[in-house]
């Protein structure tokens, strides 16, 4: 099943983690910009995030994107996250319990003291914002601009509210509109549960990227990439409220098929270089730092826990790290029965 033209903020959804924050702070708010730019101002929920959602299926066995991967005296484990889940993804699998209670230690994307850092909204609003001379009207191309314009006048609100803030942020702040009114919450993302579990254990945390080189990462996709995702929304809200749907299915489902086909080969087709910026050169700086975790430690064993995009296809961690001579395994206690067609 292929998603046609996913958009850049469905996918930083699964690659992203700084969509967190975001997310606990309400609609994507760009505020200050940097000295000499202009303020960002607030952006404002649109009409179309209100429409009705997708009734939501019945909660099925959830089968975690979870793989081990070994030397001859350590491990590794590797999670794939959903940033924003529902209170009926809990609890967790067992299989995730067991990689939490074995590991010493936890690596997310970003160190958690640095994602509830006060500062961490603040540099968003930096990367946000525009360069002297340019505003969304001159970045947007004008059928996307009207379209943008039509939907923000249904709910009272203008584009000119929004003239400082990045096609991305916009974007961004309408899907997160969406996943709220389908009952997503930040706080019970995945990442966040296993960073509130391991402070209450007392194991240590760390990250593999900062706030700033995540959001540099967001900030550096062309205009043109993220107007076409901007595009796409507009086009047909309920669209992404449905891809948001099957997104989270499969990944409860742990079914790296449809994952991959309907999200990571997706973007890399028809958005290249998003897809190279937001997953494919972040991976490529973290495998030697997940490497350290084996190469640097005769017995401690770590939980790396990272946006499902990560881990998926040729470019993803679970392959480089294959390829590379380590034993990769996949940890998932019903995934050969759901294969046999057995009933689990």
């Amino acid at each position: 099943m292929n998603i046609r033209r996913l958009p850049l903020a469905l996918a930083v959804m699964l690659a992203v983690s700084f969509t967190m924050p975001m997310a606990n702070a309400g609609q994507a708010k760009p505020g200050q910009a940097k000295p000499g730019q202009a303020k960002p101002a607030a952006t404002a929920k649109p009409a179309s995030t209100s429409v009705s959602t997708p009734a939501s299926a019945p909660a099925s066995i959830q089968r975690p994107l979870l793989w081990k991967v070994s030397d001859a005296d350590n491990s590794v484990y590797l999670l794939g996250s959903f940033h924003l889940l529902k209170a009926d993804d809990y609890p967790l699998p067992a299989e995730v319990v067991r990689a939490f209670d074995d590991a010493e230690s936890l690596l997310f994307e970003i160190d958690p003291r640095e994602m509830n850092s006060p500062d961490t909204m603040a540099a968003a609003r930096k990367y946000m914002a525009y360069a002297p001379g340019k505003s969304l009207s001159t970045v947007l191309p004008k059928p996307t601009l009207e379209k943008l314009d039509k939907v923000m006048a249904a709910s009272g609100g203008s584009v000119q509210a929004m003239e400082q803030s990045e096609p991305w942020a916009v974007s961004l702040g309408m899907i997160l509109a969406v996943t709220q009114t389908m009952g997503f919450k930040a706080e019970l993302g995945l990442d966040r549960n296993l960073m509130e579990r391991a402070a209450k254990a007392g194991k240590p945390t760390a990250g593999l990227e900062t706030v700033d080189a995540q959001l540099k990462a967001m900030d550096s996709v062309p205009y043109d990439e993220q107007a076409e995702g901007l595009d796409e929304f507009l086009d047909d809200p309920m669209k992404a409220a449905k891809q948001i749907t099957d997104m989270h299915a499969w990944w409860r489902a742990g079914d790296v098929a449809k994952l991959d086909s309907g999200m990571r080969v997706d973007m890399a087709k028809k958005t290249p270089i998003s897809y190279k910026l937001l997953d494919v050169d972040r991976n490529n700086i973290w495998v030697p730092l997940i490497e350290q975790r084996l190469t640097g430690s005769k017995h401690d064993d770590t939980l790396v826990v990272v946006g499902s995009l990560h881990l998926l296809g040729k470019d993803g961690l679970v392959e480089k790290l294959r390829a590379k001579g380590y034993k990769v395994e996949r940890i998932c206690d019903t995934c050969e029965v759901a294969k046999s067609g057995r009933k689990p």
